[in-house]
């Protein structure tokens, strides 16, 4: 039998070694590398070539949406499941954007888990059942929206560049870190773009990057 070779990059060893033990319990399915963060995972993708990438968010140094992005624009499709603990649909709508084939929260049953694995590996996409209804929802609101030039929107170039990280998932601390500023200035770079863009919160910012194409 023909095995599904996948590669696990997450920064917790016991989350790797978690996932590996349970992936290995079924019979189609082995474990053939294990990355600690997204340079590692870039790395090990392009040497071992997996059929399926297993993909944390938040990982020390490069992040897994910034490996989800690089990993998306070679020429060898890879096939990536975001596996994450969190629920922000911002995080969904840009891991999907950039080019994974799925998203599977870490609170979920390993059976989603499993079967997100075999079907990305056939070649369909998968969004963890209980977050549909809100991928739907969001779709229908995010293509509702008028379309507004990057040019028009009044937010300075640091503006930009912060509304950039905000939509590749990043928090404040590791928006400071990222642009060597401090955390007290990326909050008020982040109240001035609520502001300017009239939104409420991070997803509605992240949704407006991602409907604009924003990019520095």
């Amino acid at each position: 039998m023909k095995k599904i070779r996948i590669l696990i990059a997450d920064d917790h060893s016991m989350v790797r070694q978690g996932f590996k033990q349970i992936l290995e319990l079924e019979e189609d399915m082995v474990v053939i590398a294990q990355a600690s963060d997204g340079e590692e995972a870039i790395r090990l993708s392009k040497e071992t070539k997996p059929d399926v990438i297993l993909m944390d968010i938040n990982m020390p140094g490069m992040n897994g949406m910034q490996a989800i992005k690089e990993l998306s624009s070679e020429k060898y499709k890879y096939k990536i499941i975001v596996v994450t603990i969190h629920q922000d649909k911002a995080y969904l709508f840009k891991a999907l954007q950039l080019g994974a084939a799925g998203f599977v929260q870490k609170d979920a049953d390993a059976s989603v888990l499993i079967d997100a694995i075999r079907k990305v590996y056939n070649g369909e996409s998968y969004v963890q059942p209980n977050l549909t209804n809100d991928l739907v929802k969001e779709f229908s609101r995010i293509t509702s929206y008028e379309t507004v030039k990057q040019n028009d929107n009044g937010l300075t170039q640091r503006e930009l560049e912060v509304l950039e990280l905000i939509a590749e998932g990043m928090l404040n601390k590791e928006i400071a870190r990222t642009l060597y500023i401090s955390e007290k200035t990326v909050k008020n770079h982040v109240s001035n773009i609520f502001k300017k863009l009239k939104v409420a919160d991070r997803t509605q910012a992240a949704i407006y990057a991602f409907k604009n194409n924003i990019k520095i």
